[in-house]
């Protein structure tokens, strides 16, 4: 088999991996990627591995891919993620999606926290188009973070975009580096949330918000 020949099909064993995943061609460029694939190469040296072993020898490349996917939110902004999908409508009742599911990097760490985020507002004078919510959760998700400031982040993008009378999201998350590594509380949940304008100053807006918000879950 000529070299050529070898390289085409490995890009297409490549890309088709990486479809398999559900991810695009890294978003980091060949230069930094092939740093990043270094850096891999050399922690799994330092962790005692053969990274010339052939279970761990296109490692590297993988998690490359995989750290430029899991990070993608860095290259997206709010404005991209609602696009046109701000709309004039005179409806002054709470709008809400529960259980957003959702998968973040802890900063501390590098290991995955996931969870649901619920979030509502209530509109003043515009309203966003239902299935941007989710995708502004998945904006700020997809970063290193950490759950009190993605939760923070999520209302404050929503009161950008709408200036709506009050905002209200509650995230609820499970932690591998608490669940996997020191205390090791594999049932623990963490819960966050951010209040603004009425479900923040008006007690029954905030109480229903709450009952909504923990509906599913079964929290008190």
């Amino acid at each position: 088999m000529s070299t050529t020949m070898g390289a085409e099909q490995s890009d297409a064993r490549s890309l088709a991996e990486m479809r398999e995943f559900g991810e695009e061609p890294s978003r980091i460029g060949d230069v930094r990627g092939t740093e990043l694939q270094n850096l891999v190469k050399r922690q799994i040296e330092l962790l005692g591995e053969d990274p010339q072993r052939d279970g761990l020898q296109r490692t590297p490349l993988r998690v490359s891919r995989a750290m430029a996917w899991l990070t993608r939110g860095y290259d997206l902004s709010v404005a991209e993620a609602v696009g046109e999908a701000v709309f004039e409508e005179r409806h002054e009742s709470m709008v809400m999606v529960r259980d957003i599911e959702f998968y973040s990097l802890c900063e501390h760490h590098m290991l995955p926290f996931f969870g649901k985020a619920h979030v509502a507002y209530i509109p003043n004078g515009k309203i966003l188009g239902l299935s941007k919510l989710p995708r502004i959760v998945d904006l700020f998700a997809r970063r290193l973070q950490v759950q009190e400031r993605l939760t923070e982040q999520v209302a404050d993008a929503i009161q950008d975009v709408l200036a709506p009378i009050g905002v209200g999201v509650v995230i609820e998350a499970q932690h591998l580096c608490m669940m996997m590594r020191g205390v090791q509380k594999q049932r623990s949940l963490t819960v966050t949330s951010s209040l603004k304008g009425a479900f923040r100053d008006d007690e029954r807006t905030r109480d229903e918000f709450l009952r909504l918000a923990y509906a599913s879950s079964g929290s008190p």
